[in-house]
């Protein structure tokens, strides 16, 4: 008997997904719930398991953009497993592997390394183009039929590299851009900027970070406080925690803070749940398991929807000053940046402190300028009196100690 495999639904509202990469090749036994396929969809990318074991036939080329409910492959669930199959290696267990230096792992050519697929290498044989000259977009730099439809015949030798290569967005990076142009279209956005004295917030980390982490294996972080920061700035300021749905105003209750992330498939804007109700340990441990979950790739659409604000930073990577774009249907977001040392006036005094930029983009149809520049001071202040206004006056009460 054989199987049509069809692409389920990754989530609400999705009809299409992108088949990334095939974990397997054309032939192959495979095992039920193998992974056999990574695929993209305009939110994330998930795993495509086997649904029985059997001989597979893929019936889709990577790059492929393939409707939900679309027959991907074929799986023979009549055929025996061939004689030396071996059984399928975890993902985590095949990165391990390709670390290790062995003379039978240099010696070999896996399938994919600098090979066409039949489809690919027909089109290059018609265009008399070798395969050294394609480079593999594919898995493991297999070359797909894509890149043999883009390969262009050598002009002949020149005196410096003039090589132009053209790759297709991912389903995810396309959905991002057409997010990003629609937010600069049709809200009116406008950016408000602040400067945050951070000596405060250091002078607590270096005095309780140690045994924070020894309690609670996580790190103290900037973002809790941020995170706690902002919850309060939403609760004095609820218009900022409020969106647009055609001529009415949705306002929330709670605080679900969405975190921008930067993944292997670009931006991931996964979502603290309720982060009113945590504590710094409860946001500390949050943000490390969603982080770590959107690096995998693992991270799922559920846990990247539903958020009434955004905090980005942009600082992690040396940006000094931005204005972040609103991420829709919310209508503000908070831009964090590095953190350098400047000179400063205190208690009439020119000292140096360490200053980071904070700024926040709105969306002016739903937010005023008072409202908007409130929040960013409500925000500063909260930074700068953390023990007052964000710890109720006890460090170690609020950090679990």
């Amino acid at each position: 008997m054989v199987l049509e495999m069809k692409v389920p639904s990754p989530g609400e509202s999705i009809t299409e997904v992108e088949i990334a990469s095939w974990l397997v090749e054309d032939g192959d036994y495979v095992e039920k719930d193998q992974a056999i396929a990574e695929v993209d969809s305009d939110k994330a990318t998930l795993e495509l398991p086997a649904e029985e074991s059997g001989i597979i036939t893929l019936k889709a080329e990577e790059g492929d953009a393939v409707a939900v409910g679309a027959v991907v492959c074929l799986i023979d669930m009549d055929a025996k497993k061939p004689d030396g199959a071996s059984t399928p290696v975890k993902k985590e267990e095949k990165s391990a592997e390709k670390k290790v230096d062995t003379p039978t792992a240099v010696a070999s050519k896996t399938y994919a390394t600098g090979t066409a697929s039949p489809a690919a290498q027909k089109i290059l044989d018609e265009k008399n183009i070798s395969t050294k000259e394609v480079k593999g977009t594919g898995r493991d730099g297999r070359i797909t039929k894509n890149d043999a439809v883009q390969a262009q015949p050598s002009m002949g030798s020149s005196n410096g590299n003039r090589g132009t290569e053209r790759t297709k967005l991912s389903m995810l990076r396309r959905k991002v851009a057409q997010r990003l142009v629609s937010v600069k279209n049709e809200t009116a956005m406008l950016t408000t900027f602040n400067e945050v004295n951070m000596q405060p917030i250091f002078d607590l980390r270096t005095e309780f970070k140690e045994d924070f982490k020894n309690k609670h294996g996580v790190g103290l972080g900037f973002m809790s406080f941020f995170t706690k920061a902002v919850v309060r700035a939403l609760q004095i300021y609820p218009d900022v925690n409020s969106m647009i749905d055609g001529d009415f105003k949705i306002s929330h209750d709670f605080q679900d803070i969405s975190i921008a992330v930067s993944g292997p498939k670009g931006l991931m804007v996964p979502v603290i749940r309720n982060a009113e109700n945590l504590s710094f340990r409860g946001i500390e441990s949050e943000v490390k398991r969603l982080a770590l979950r959107a690096r995998d790739g693992d991270i799922t659409v559920d846990e990247m929807t539903g958020g009434t604000f955004t905090i980005t930073n942009g600082g992690v990577f040396g940006s000094m000053l931005s204005t972040p774009i609103i991420n829709p249907p919310q209508s503000a977001i908070l831009g964090m940046h590095n953190i350098v040392n400047r000179p400063m006036a205190v208690d009439g005094n020119v000292v140096i402190q360490p200053i980071m930029y904070v700024a926040l983009s709105y969306d002016h149809r739903i937010i005023d300028g008072r409202e908007s520049v409130g929040f960013l001071v409500a925000v500063k202040e909260a930074l700068e009196n953390p023990v007052e206004l964000l710890m109720d006056g006890n460090v170690k009460k609020a950090l679990e100690l």
